[in-house]
């Protein structure tokens, strides 16, 4: 059964693209972009990059997303919609990294070629190419910070994760957990280390309101908290207000990875200690230029493209490389 959701992301997309086939007949590339969601603000961003770049390229852009992060089947859908309406090239950040990967089967057996965008799929090579942040590095600068932050203050750590099983989600946290000098697994582990520092592990989906149930119920397990890694800022903002009715917030160091423009804001308040930066907007202008040069060439791209990352904070710190709030904001995912 077809998604409300990628349902009217398909259609919302252009009347021309209603009809199968209709801008590749008139020598305009057909490109799709498939995000986890439609309302979190990185992958808003991800879709105004690439709305630019197809601008530009002379492309004709599909967009779709699943209702929530870990929707599969709505991605699934969204995908063959856009292979329907002519779709050659399709950027997907998949929701599930394995449950995705028969329908992107499919679709390159049809000569669609198929990026993804932030996150893999597992196996990554399920896809022809990866755009995407080095997430375990993310992770680490972020472990680096806090461990520079409190050195000589307890650890007992609480971690906001996405949900289990995403590569995102583990190397994010095991990167974390390396910079920090815990015991940890490697990126290309898909588990998630709980060193005895660990006091609470819980899943945010990457979502606020999630995030502070999750921040309540580890306050209520481990009162003492002095540190909180989160997947991302929204989950961030919510289990800062967790710990300020708690009347903890003063007392605890969180580190998050995003560095959109509010997550940004965050740290300039005081929000967020650190966060670790990516760049979405370049994510999907580079998956568009991919895509425009596959419909003029019959070239696909290969392989892992790694975006960049850089280390955001309000304070720095000694033997860590940031750059400050103000650095951050023009730099915000990518803005030009």
């Amino acid at each position: 059964m077809k998604t409300r959701t990628a349902l009217t992301s398909i259609a919302l997309a252009a009347s021309a693209a209603l009809l199968p086939g209709w801008a590749a007949a008139q020598g305009q590339p057909v490109i799709g972009l498939i995000t986890k969601t439609e309302t979190n603000p990185f992958f808003v961003k991800m879709k105004e990059g690439a709305a630019e770049a197809a601008k530009a390229q002379g492309a004709k852009l599909l967009t779709g997303a699943g209702k929530t992060d870990g929707d599969n089947a709505g991605q699934v859908t969204a995908m063959e919609n856009m292979i329907a309406a002519g779709a050659k090239t399709i950027l997907i950040t998949p929701s599930d990294s394995k449950a995705i990967i028969p329908a992107i089967k499919k679709a390159r057996d049809k000569g669609v070629m198929v990026i993804a965008l932030d996150s893999p799929t597992d196996p990554a090579d399920a896809t022809d190419a990866l755009f995407a942040t080095d997430n375990y590095k993310a992770g680490v600068l972020i472990g680096q910070y806090a461990k520079a932050a409190m050195a000589g203050k307890p650890l007992k750590i609480v971690t906001l994760d996405l949900f289990p099983g995403h590569p995102v989600g583990a190397q994010r946290h095991n990167g974390f957990l390396q910079g920090l000098g815990l015991q940890s697994f490697d990126a290309k582990n898909n588990e998630l280390a709980k060193p005895a520092e660990v006091v609470c592990m819980a899943d945010s989906f990457g979502d606020r309101a999630k995030g502070q149930t999750a921040m309540e119920n580890c306050l209520q397990k481990s009162p003492d908290v002095t540190v909180v890694y989160t997947i991302n800022e929204p989950a961030a903002a919510g289990a800062f207000n967790a710990l300020k009715k708690a009347g903890k917030e003063k007392n605890v160091l969180i580190v998050s990875v995003d560095g959109g423009c509010e997550g940004v804001k965050n740290v300039g308040a005081g929000v967020i200690a650190a966060t670790s930066q990516q760049y979405p907007l370049k994510m999907a202008s580079m998956g568009v230029e991919a895509g425009v040069a596959y419909a003029k060439t019959g070239k696909k791209v290969s392989g892992y493209t790694d975006t960049g990352v850089t280390l955001i904070a309000a304070k720095a710190v000694a033997g860590v490389d940031s750059k400050d709030v103000k650095t951050g904001t023009d730099l915000c995912w990518g803005k030009k």
